[in-house]
């Protein structure tokens, strides 16, 4: 549990992961069940300026991550929160009292990208995050291992599975020790 954790009512879950692997619909149906607040870095950095400008080659915003972070120290401390972003290793650690890593299978993440329109550099790059589990090892060398859970996400049945054991996972919150 994150440091902070025993002030908190309810817990804050960040759901991290490549591009295409299930973020943004596993961390909407979750919030859905749960009545969690998402907040989807993406849109937030989009919806709030916090960034630094555009990146041609990958096409994407440069996200400033002190600004996200200034952004959010307050409504996470509040707890109930379902942070949703590829990334995971610079949000404080004591925010987070569970780390969802969803991991899918290489060939439907591939048709995922495609269908999104990613080509060239960003769509290797993506998958060769998967490959190597990148995201996976971000999540264990930025928090406890203990709270860093590897979830397959390769279809709506894995989605729907995932949304159940994280949602008896929250009402089980907080662990008693």
């Amino acid at each position: 549990m994150a440091a902070d954790g025993n002030k908190r009512k309810r817990p804050n879950i960040l759901v991290t992961g490549t591009p295409g692997t299930g973020k943004t619909t596993t961390s909407s149906a979750l919030a859905e069940a749960t009545n969690l607040r998402h907040i989807n870095i993406g849109d937030l950095v989009k919806e709030k300026n916090l960034h630094d400008g555009w990146d041609d080659d990958l096409q994407c915003h440069v996200i400033n991550e002190d600004l996200v972070c200034d952004e959010l120290e307050d409504v996470m401390e509040e707890g109930g929160n379902i942070v949703d972003y590829h990334g995971c290793d610079f949000f404080p650690e004591r925010w987070f009292d569970l780390v969802v890593v969803l991991q899918t299978d290489n060939t439907v993440l591939y048709d995922r990208l495609s269908k999104r329109g990613y080509e060239g550099a960003k769509l290797s790059n993506n998958i060769e995050c998967e490959i190597f589990q990148v995201l996976l090892e971000e999540a264990k060398e930025s928090y406890s291992e203990d709270i860093v859970k590897a979830l397959k996400s390769d279809n709506i049945d894995d989605i729907t599975g995932n949304v159940s054991s994280l949602t008896d996972w929250i009402r089980s919150w907080p662990p008693t020790s």
